[in-house]
C-alpha cells in the first residue's frame, strides 16, 4: 500500500543513502518523456524538502530542457535488495550550471567529477513508498567508470566548443550551455 509524506523523513534518507543508482522522470507540454537511470555518487539531501543532483554531459540534456520549460521532476529509487521498496520523490527543479549564481552554494555538496554539467536543484511536493515486490533482486558489482573516464580524458577546449552547439533538447526545447569545463583537475 502507498504512503504519501510531505517530506523526507530521518527513514527516508537513510533509505536514499544506501541506494547506488537512482533514475529521474521528466517532461514537458507536447513532448517526450524523458526517464533516465543515474549512477555515481550524484544524490544528496539538502532538506526535508529538498534535494539536488549532479548531472554529468551524456547524449543528450533533455532533463534540463523539460525543467526549463515545466519545471515537473519525478526521483525514483528502488530497493534491489531486502526489504523490497520504492520510494518516488515528486518536485519541481531547476537546473543549476557552473556560471550560474546558485553554483557556489550547492558544488560543495559534490565531489565534481569530470564531465559534471550542472546540479538539478529540486523542491520536494511530495514523496511517496510502495511495495517494490515486482523489483528483481540484484547485486551491484561496481560502478561504470566510463563516462567519467571519456570526460577526463577531453580536451577542455574541444568539449567547451562541442556543448556550445547543445542548445536544444531533442524535442527542440531549449537548454543552456555549460560554458566551463570541469575536468579532471576540477
Amino acid at each position: 500500500m502507498a504512503e504519501f509524506f510531505d517530506a523526507l523523513t530521518d527513514k527516508h534518507i537513510a533509505f536514499i543513502e544506501k541506494q547506488p543508482m537512482f533514475f529521474v522522470a521528466t517532461a514537458a507540454k507536447d513532448g517526450r518523456i524523458n526517464l533516465s537511470p543515474k549512477g555515481y555518487d550524484a544524490f544528496r539531501v539538502l532538506a526535508p524538502r529538498r534535494v539536488a543532483y549532479l548531472d554529468l554531459g551524456g547524449s543528450g540534456n533533455e532533463t534540463h530542457a523539460h525543467l526549463a520549460a515545466d519545471g515537473r521532476i519525478t526521483i525514483m529509487f528502488c530497493a534491489f535488495e531486502n526489504p523490497a521498496l520504492i520510494f518516488r520523490i515528486y518536485g519541481r527543479g531547476v537546473p543549476v550550471l557552473p556560471q550560474d549564481k546558485g553554483w557556489a552554494d550547492l558544488a560543495p555538496h559534490f565531489t565534481l567529477l569530470p564531465g559534471t554539467r550542472q546540479i538539478f536543484d529540486i523542491q520536494i511536493e511530495s514523496c511517496q513508498t510502495s511495495c517494490g515486490w515486482g523489483v528483481p533482486m540484484m547485486e551491484l558489482v561496481h560502478d561504470r567508470e566510463t563516462l567519467a573516464k571519456y570526460h577526463a580524458q577531453s580536451d577542455p577546449e574541444t568539449w567547451t566548443e562541442k556543448m556550445q552547439d547543445r542548445t536544444t533538447s531533442i524535442d527542440g526545447l531549449p537548454t543552456r550551455p555549460t560554458d566551463r569545463y570541469i575536468g579532471a583537475e576540477s
